[in-house]
């Protein structure tokens, strides 16, 4: 055979060789496509249960709630980033999420739960919810508990999911189900002026922005404009017991079953203050629908002691950043947990005197302690005359977000600059002498929409109660209301400059001869206006601090955490294309 004969037999073969491989590559990712596919479309993922014979805690568990998940957080709904956030901490100390039929077994039989047991649950019945958070308790191996109201199953409203839709949920292990209730109602309305309203529909109180007093439709007498009621007992638990009759048809006629989990929406409300006859009928209809029944919210551990018709869980706000999530279940167990830092080339900068602090991005997010203050404190700045700094406070208004500088700790003497819903305060302190404030002024109107607020004020109420309308809360602003503010402190020799937003508050402010050098620190409190939730998110964003010890020089960055150059176009632009997709979101 002669050469060139050699060389095309050769590439022959060779050419068969590669079309093999080539078949054999697509035929590999035509086979992965179609199992992604086939898990996405037919969902066999499955629920690993875990290995309960080394369970051995007899002590409780904790309960979490999420009204529900979105893209992106909005007053009401945590965004999927947080939702995993919070789960992956949980996750990596250890907590093992347990069924209903645990809990069950262990108030029932005595049953032991994991060391560190989750039951996890989100409520509200929100397609939005299971579609963000099934990706997240596969991820985990969590299984959570899927709420809905009766009477929103099923309608037309397409942000709730079917009852087809849960069946198919619970087939994969993930999910179990529960109800908030049969419908979402309320009665005894008056607005901010005192005028009776009498009772609607959640449809047709959409915003709460002008009503002061209100009761759900379960949790009282229906009652007139002077609050004496318009029905007596027997008609009273007639009304009662066809919303609960009702609720048990739908979800027999639609599910097959009555879900064993009741989490009443209106927590905090049954049992507490309300007409005992009312609460009697409530109980009686409880007791023969479920078998579990999670009443209160505000705190997340139920010992061994707790009745299985009067369990608590928290509901985790969507303004909660990761360790204030963490330290509300620290305060509630009393066990320790490990907060998270972020950017550890930035943490490691500052000394964390108190809280917990998580650097993310251009933020320092500073969270208090329960009832007490979070500081942190830059390292190189020990012993500084002459600083400069700028940054902007981004938390919730009402609460404490302060600055400190010349900041001697073993003296306690310091220039103090906090900002409390949406005021603005000066203090200086000696050594060995209280703090004495040298300036005080409230900042410019903050707006906000109807929308953005979340509160409740579910109660009883006396007719002089509510005909004296709202009681005045000027100066006040919704707990979760968030600003921006641009801060600048310049502090040289004995003169010391601060302006807010661009406009200079104090210039040549006179500092007092016995507060000599110190640090820089920052720190965070709670407001007694929120009197629900004693931890607080400061958030400190683009943060910048420099001495200015050397005159006739350029200033040295102590800190910096803005974005520059291009990472700063990046950043801009990814906020941009967020924004429009959330848009898009929204209004499709």
């Amino acid at each position: 055979m002669t050469q060139g004969k050699q060389n095309v037999v050769l590439d022959y073969r060779k050419k068969n060789r590669a079309k093999r491989m080539k078949t054999i590559v697509q035929l590999i990712l035509l086979l992965a496509v179609a199992i992604l596919l086939y898990q996405t479309v037919f969902d066999v993922r499955k629920y690993a249960e875990p290995d309960k014979t080394a369970w051995s805690n007899h002590d409780g568990f904790i309960a979490l709630s999420y009204f529900g998940v979105g893209r992106s957080g909005t007053p009401k709904l945590v965004a999927k980033k947080q939702l995993d956030e919070h789960l992956k901490a949980l996750y990596d100390q250890g907590y093992v999420t347990i069924s209903q039929q645990d809990i069950l077994d262990f108030y029932e039989k005595g049953k032991p739960l994991p060391e560190k047991a989750l039951f996890l649950s989100f409520e509200d019945g929100r397609n939005d919810s299971s579609l963000f958070a099934q990706p997240l308790l596969e991820k985990y191996n969590y299984k959570a508990t899927f709420l809905s109201y009766a009477n929103k199953m099923g309608n037309s409203d397409h942000k709730f999911l079917k009852p087809k839709d849960m069946l198919k949920m619970m087939k994969t292990g993930y999910w179990e189900l529960g109800t908030n209730g049969y419908r979402l109602t309320y009665i005894n309305i008056f607005d901010k002026q005192g005028r009776f309203i009498g009772m609607k529909d959640e449809t047709e109180l959409v915003s709460k922005e002008h009503v002061e007093y209100y009761n759900h439709y379960l949790m009282d007498f229906i009652r007139d404009e002077n609050m004496i009621p318009v029905e007596n007992r027997t008609v009273m638990e007639e009304r009662i017991n066809h919303d609960y009759k009702a609720m048990k048809d739908i979800y027999t006629g639609s599910l097959g079953f009555v879900p064993q989990v009741y989490m009443i929406m209106h927590a905090n409300v049954l049992y507490e203050g309300m007409n005992p006859l009312v609460s009697n009928a409530n109980s009686e209809n409880i007791k023969q629908l479920f078998k579990m029944h999670f009443n209160r919210e505000g705190n997340a551990f139920n010992d061994s002691e707790r009745s299985l018709y009067d369990l608590t869980r928290v509901q985790p706000a969507p303004y909660w950043y990761t360790n204030h999530f963490l330290m509300k279940i620290q305060k509630d167990t009393g066990q320790k947990m490990k907060f998270v830092s972020g950017d550890e080339q930035h943490a490691d900068q500052w000394r964390r005197i108190s809280g917990a602090a998580e650097f993310i991005d251009n933020r320092i997010a500073l969270t208090s302690p329960p009832a007490g203050a979070g500081m942190l404190y830059l390292h190189d700045s020990n012993g500084l005359k002459n600083v400069g700094l700028t940054a902007k406070i981004a938390g919730n208004v009402v609460g404490k977000q302060m600055f400190y500088v010349r900041y001697d700790r073993e003296k306690d003497s310091f220039i103090r600059v906090t900002f409390e819903n949406n005021e603005v305060r000066v203090e200086q302190k000696k050594p060995g002498q209280a703090a004495q404030q040298v300036f005080i002024q409230p900042l410019s109107e903050i707006q906000w929409k109807p929308e953005d607020l979340s509160f409740d004020k579910a109660t009883v109420y006396s007719k002089e109660q509510t005909a004296a309308g709202a009681p005045s809360d000027e100066g006040k602003y919704p707990v979760n209301i968030k600003h921006t503010r641009d801060v600048e402190i310049v502090v040289q020799e004995n003169k010391w400059k601060l302006a807010i937003d661009g406009q200079t508050l104090l210039d040549n402010q006179e500092v007092d001869s016995a507060i000599g050098n110190g640090g820089v620190a920052l720190a965070s409190e709670y407001s007694k206006q929120n009197k629900k939730d004693d931890i607080y998110d400061g958030v400190f964003d683009d943060v910048q601090i420099v001495s200015l010890e050397k005159e006739n020089s350029s200033p040295a960055v102590l800190f910096s955490n803005k974005h520059t150059g291009f990472q700063g176009v990046v950043h801009h632009v990814e906020k941009a294309i967020n924004a429009s997709i959330d848009w898009a979101i929204d209004t499709f």
